[in-house]
């Protein structure tokens, strides 16, 4: 079977600003040394699909320089590989920019078009999860449907009213949908992960998009839910979406101190790809202390962290405590400073005896290179 990826990496990610002021919400960093689009990306890679596209828009740089040529996913090949579209300015056009998801595809059908697969996966790009998406394609061709959902039942850690709320019927056909209700029916929500033959996805977008259609969901799927057989594959693993606010963020990184969390993510036999950079292995001094954290490599640790998160070159220098908090890449925490369940974008510095405090429940967020 042969499989074209598609994900769609082009949101602002306004729910979680700052976070997103200088770039995607596919491009935010996670768990250490991931960014979010990471693990649609390999999970895609881990399921033998070999050709993908990522329709980017929004602050697009940062994203594209994690990507690079897709080598850290080995998809800098000849045939297939990874292609980083972002919207043009054509001559049959005076304006430039993807007017939603389906457009966004639609713009780009030359992939489509010219690639010889006989099925699309489509994706987002800030969605944390380990899947590996054979079974649910098996499962497609065996049932005869037209289109796959991916779906998941949510417990109370999840606010439905955040999600497509999706309904079934016994032989796990899609009879309703609802996006976002105040009042949702069932606790099955939709993962915004879609499969089906690339020759009907061509047809829809072709009748949909030129008229104003320009979601993938709402004006191109749900409008044809009775006239084709849409069918849901239950999904029963750890499943985060990190752009539905700060606090969703911040606990869904927290969660990975939880090692029954980190087996799922990181100790199935599917791996999870991201850049490499050659740094060397943290360093704790005879100051330094670290309690059920993650450190990443080249860090130096002479303050104390506690149930915290570094990513990659922070600074924690004597008599700064961590606690509770993330910190991104490249940050330094002077002498004396406490910063207590907050987020620190990267190359940030919190100066000597400053006191960031935020909580549990509403942690604070700083944008890149703050000084605190």
């Amino acid at each position: 079977m042969r499989v074209l990826g598609i994900i769609l990496a082009g949101g602002m990610g306004g729910g979680i600003w700052p976070l997103t002021s200088k770039r995607a919400s596919a491009a935010v960093p996670v768990f250490g040394k991931y960014r979010a689009v990471d693990f649609t990306l390999s999970n895609m890679v881990n399921s033998g699909i070999t050709k993908v596209g990522i329709l980017t828009q929004y602050n697009p740089r940062s994203l594209m320089d994690h990507l690079g040529s897709g080598k850290d996913w080995d998809l800098d090949r000849r045939r297939g590989g990874l292609f980083v579209l972002q919207p043009y300015l054509s001559s049959g056009s005076d304006k430039m920019g993807y007017r939603g998801t389906a457009d966004a595809i639609f713009q780009n059908m030359t992939l489509l078009r010219r690639g010889d697969e006989d099925y699309v996966l489509i994706g987002s790009g800030d969605h944390i999860y380990n899947m590996n998406y054979s079974e649910m394609m098996k499962q497609h061709l065996a049932s005869g449907a037209d289109v796959t959902f991916v779906v998941k039942e949510l417990d109370n850690s999840y606010n439905l009213s955040d999600y497509g709320i999706v309904e079934i019927n016994e032989d796990g056909r899609i009879v309703g949908f609802e996006e976002k209700p105040k009042d949702p029916q069932t606790d099955l929500a939709s993962l915004g992960i879609y499969f089906m033959n690339k020759h009907l996805l061509m047809d829809l977008l072709y009748a949909t998009v030129p008229h104003g259609g320009y979601d993938l969901l709402l004006d191109v799927l749900l409008p044809n839910i009775r006239r084709f057989f849409f069918r849901a594959y239950r999904f029963g693993g750890y499943w985060r979406n990190v752009k539905k606010g700060i606090l969703e963020y911040y606990r869904t990184n927290m969660s990975v101190l939880d090692s029954r969390v980190r087996r799922e993510l990181f100790r199935s036999k599917n791996k999870i790809y991201t850049k490499l950079k050659d740094l060397p292995p943290p360093k704790v001094g005879a100051t330094g202390s670290v309690q059920n954290s993650i450190v990443a490599d080249g860090c130096i640790v002479n303050g104390i962290v506690r149930n915290s998160i570094l990513f990659r070159s922070v600074t924690v220098r004597a008599g700064a405590v961590i606690e509770d908090s993330i910190i991104f890449e490249g940050s330094s925490v002077e002498e004396g400073a406490h910063v207590i369940c907050s987020i620190v974008d990267k190359d940030s510095v919190v100066r000597a005896s400053k006191i960031v405090r935020g909580s549990r429940e509403h942690p604070l967020a700083f944008e890149k290179s703050s000084v605190l």
